[in-house]
């Protein structure tokens, strides 16, 4: 085999990998509709089982439930004080109203302040680290009034 063309063979390789694996990648993120839904049924768990217990599925997955491609559910009560964390469960019981990110956008507080105001609906976008590639990335949450002053919310990052 010529020089050449065990080249453009190898080109073609790297090629279609990188492809597959940004297929890959993309299929990972969760839809709007995946993340509205999950609010729907964590709003739903909330209201049946209980806030202590569905948050305590919505931080530890209890059989598998509430994590799903890269979605998950978190809450905060009106205070700005994070009761559930399906990502980074340490967040639990700190105050992240205040917390704003990397372009000054105050976003815990911003949905705290849509969902008071309407109830439910999205929110964003703003920039938030991907655990899966350490980046920033733009996202937007969907969240829902839950039980007393408490909203849950499920994230999405923006297609690129």
């Amino acid at each position: 085999m010529k020089q050449q063309t065990r080249i453009q063979l190898g080109l073609a390789t790297v090629f279609l990998t990188m492809m597959c694996s940004a297929s890959a990648m993309a299929a990972e993120h969760g839809t709007e509709a995946e993340a509205q839904d999950m609010v729907k049924k964590a709003v739903a768990l909330v209201k049946s089982a209980g806030p202590e217990k569905a948050y305590k599925a919505f931080t530890e997955h209890t059989d598998g439930a509430f994590k799903e491609k890269d979605l998950y559910v978190f809450a905060y009560n009106f205070d700005g004080t994070c009761i559930a964390q399906g990502a980074t469960p340490k967040m639990v019981g700190k105050n992240l109203l205040a917390m704003k990110d990397v372009d000054g956008n105050a976003f815990i507080k911003g949905m705290i302040d849509m969902v008071k105001a309407s109830s439910k609906g999205w929110y964003g976008p703003y920039k938030f680290s991907n655990p899966a590639n350490q980046t920033y990335e733009l996202k937007k949450s969907y969240c829902e009034r839950g039980a007393g002053d408490t909203m849950l919310c499920v994230g999405t990052y923006f297609e690129k």
